[in-house]
């Protein structure tokens, strides 16, 4: 398979969704109870983030509607009010985006000709000449934890802190130094990588955050982002080893990266503890005593699907074939590359979608769909290959911790990374940054100073979802008041964690 396969030709709807920062410092929010736009929040939610739909884009402008995460769309009226509903006409809520030199967007009404803008509470459209309270800071809505793939060199960026170096060179996006955690602060963006060190101006990576690591971030809606340092230098790949570094004459859109949620990669392993991998034929047998990249497998689940596709690093997905055996040789929308997954205190049996029947180890270590009803022999242990951290992220905002609260929030705006040891399969114990672990209340609530490690089960949800149960034996939520807790006896909405 092509490399440039393994991006998305057409990016997620969750990776193109924005929040729009006013002059003032403030998002453009939707009321849900009002049907009005304000621009008083201070954080990015559900009520900041609007998902951009492009009828037509050129160089410097195109032409968009801003859809809520309700469905509904702002809207600029006749009088300049601002409001948020459904179009009467084809042109009613469209605006003409403009894109400026200093990463700044303008949105100019299509039918009125005026400026969409804010007073530092109220948006209207008022205004047909142009000026800075016009001016929109874009961030983009996805989770921190991305990939950045070059559309120029069709590869990935991966970080090597045996030089503190990125390049720009990797084919497959299977490994955890191809994810960063890109933070937003005073306007500006810090790359972090997977070793929690920062991109600065020098090229190099430094171990901590300043102004130095800080840069200004372009943002164009088909998911198409480009970092600079605001002094006329922009981030790009740069000779033959393809450098990620800054430099003042890009060429042929060398600066554009598609900015993506970073992948689940998973190994898989059997009761005997030998590795699921891919041989050279395409076969899938458990016979690898160590995690080599044919033992990877990217972990693609639909939330609103039971069914489970597991696509390997050769580019192809595993397919149940009509001899029975699994074979890494599927496509994306083959039936036979489908399973239904069942969880089991962090270990999962798949069950074929086409013929019902189980994945289980031959005794020559062959994968194959044969047995009927699930036993020990059809178990697969399941463990995270790509990341040795989370972020998670739940209907509130992100998990962190915060210096005037001594218990774990889930409203943060900035998070923690929650450092995983792997203690059996699908069993985590859960690490602060400082060292110490998470601990938990009676009531239920956690701090993240304990002295002992306590055994945490994730079953994953979907692609970049999952749930966590605690040492209690419930499930963590979200609660609205933001304080975390695990008091759910079931999976709820807010059980379910983006990572």
């Amino acid at each position: 398979m092509a490399e440039e396969d393994w991006i998305h030709t057409h990016p997620k709807v969750e990776d193109l969704r924005v929040g729009l920062i006013s002059w003032a410092g403030a998002y453009l929010s939707f009321e849900a109870d009002k049907s009005t736009v304000t621009a008083t929040a201070k954080s990015l939610g559900r009520r900041q983030t609007w998902e951009l739909l492009v009828s037509n884009e050129h160089d410097a402008q195109a032409v968009v509607r801003l859809k809520s995460l309700q469905g509904l769309y702002l809207l600029c009226e006749a009088d300049g009010t601002v409001c948020y509903g459904r179009p009467r006409t084809s042109h009613h809520g469209c605006f003409l985006l403009r894109f400026h030199r200093n990463g700044k967007w303008t949105l100019q009404c299509i039918i009125s000709g005026r400026y969409l803008e804010s007073d530092g509470e109220d948006v209207f459209c008022n205004s047909r000449v142009l000026s800075a309270y016009h001016m929109w800071t874009p961030r983009p809505a996805l989770h921190i934890h991305v990939i950045l793939y070059s559309p120029s060199y069709h590869s990935y960026a991966r970080a090597d802190h045996t030089v503190g170096r990125i390049w720009v060179d990797a084919p497959v996006p299977c490994l955890e130094e191809c994810g960063f955690l890109l933070h937003f602060q005073d306007g500006c963006y810090h790359l972090e990588t997977s070793t929690h060190h920062f991109l600065s101006h020098v090229d190099r990576l430094v171990p901590q955050r300043s102004s130095q690591t800080a840069f200004h971030m372009q943002v164009r809606p088909r998911g198409l982002v480009a970092l600079c340092d605001g002094e006329g230098g922009t981030l790009y790949p740069q000779g033959t080893h393809l450098l990620l570094g800054l430099g003042s004459t890009p060429t042929r859109g060398e600066e554009w990266f598609v900015l993506q949620h970073f992948p689940t990669w998973v190994s898989l392993r059997s009761k005997t503890r030998r590795f699921i991998s891919v041989t050279y034929d395409a076969e899938v047998c458990a016979a690898s005593e160590r995690l080599t990249q044919m033992s990877l497998f990217q972990y693609e689940c639909d939330s609103e699907s039971p069914t489970l596709q597991l696509r390997s690093s050769n580019g192809c997905y595993l397919a149940q074939r009509r001899h029975k055996a699994i074979i890494a040789d599927g496509h994306p929308m083959e039936s036979d590359t489908f399973f239904r997954v069942h969880w089991n205190c962090g270990k999962i049996s798949l069950q074929s979608a086409s013929n019902g029947r189980f994945l289980s180890i031959t005794s020559n270590g062959l994968l194959m769909a044969t047995a009927s009803i699930p036993g020990p022999n059809e178990e697969l242990g399941l463990r995270f290959a790509n990341r040795s951290f989370l972020v998670l992220r739940g209907r509130y905002g992100y998990v962190g911790s915060s210096s005037d609260r001594d218990l774990m929030q889930c409203d943060m705006d900035q998070p923690d990374c929650i450092q995983l040891l792997p203690c059996r399969q699908g069993i985590y114990h859960f690490q602060t940054q400082g060292g110490s672990f998470w601990s938990i209340t009676s009531f239920g609530t956690f701090r993240p100073w304990g002295k002992f490690a306590l055994n945490f089960c994730i079953e994953l949800q979907g692609s970049s979802l999952l749930t966590v149960l605690a040492p209690n034996g419930f499930y963590i939520r979200a609660d609205r008041s933001g304080t975390l807790l695990a008091d759910s006896e079931h999976v709820t909405k807010e059980c379910i964690w983006e990572f």
